[in-house]
């Protein structure tokens, strides 16, 4: 008889959950006007360089430069910026592990040529300023030398010359790339 009773007990207890939670879920979704909470996808097209272009006329975005005013956001993209392009092309040659533009930062995998199996390199480059100068960027070499098929490796950071000449290397190209969108800028006009 008392397992009957809690039975009935606990049945109810079930029951008034069940009923609570679909009470909630209506609340919900009649709260809503029946529409789940989040953007319409027909609204939006599909093509990122679309997206892009209709973020940059509805001036959707946010800089934190000047919290004081309101007004719209800044974007620069990957795009628009030489030293950045200059980066990608010069380590182009090498495959990439990280690559982060709202970060400011490419990170290269370890990279081998085909004669020296056993030694190998990785580039770091951060990014301290969109413009192009000497300080604009801080470029790391890594080099790690391993005796037995990636087996006691040993990793060292190297300085000098291969850092100075990735450095002038991707300066020069940046400066190309300005140049080239100075112009194109006064085609465009």
């Amino acid at each position: 008889m008392y397992k009957k009773i809690s039975n009935i007990i606990m049945n109810k207890k079930n029951s008034l959950k069940i009923v609570v939670f679909l009470a909630t879920i209506s609340l919900l979704l009649s709260g809503c006007n029946g529409k789940l909470p989040g953007s319409d996808a027909r609204k939006f097209p599909a093509d990122p360089a679309k997206r892009i272009e209709q973020n940059l006329k509805e001036g959707r975005g946010i800089s934190l430069t000047n919290l004081t005013k309101p007004q719209g956001g800044v974007f620069d993209f990957a795009s628009s910026n030489g030293l950045w392009r200059a980066s990608l092309d010069v380590i182009d040659f090498m495959p990439l592990s990280s690559v982060n533009y709202s970060g400011g930062i490419i990170i290269t995998d370890w990279y081998s040529e085909d004669l020296s199996q056993n030694e190998s390199i990785k580039i770091s480059i951060r990014f301290m300023t969109n413009e192009i100068r000497s300080d604009a960027l801080k470029i790391k070499v890594f080099n790690r030398k391993c005796s037995d098929n990636l087996i006691n490796c040993k990793y060292t950071e190297t300085s000098g010359v291969l850092v100075a000449e990735l450095k002038k290397e991707i300066l020069k190209k940046a400066t190309l790339y300005q140049e080239q969108d100075k112009k194109n800028k006064k085609k465009t006009k």
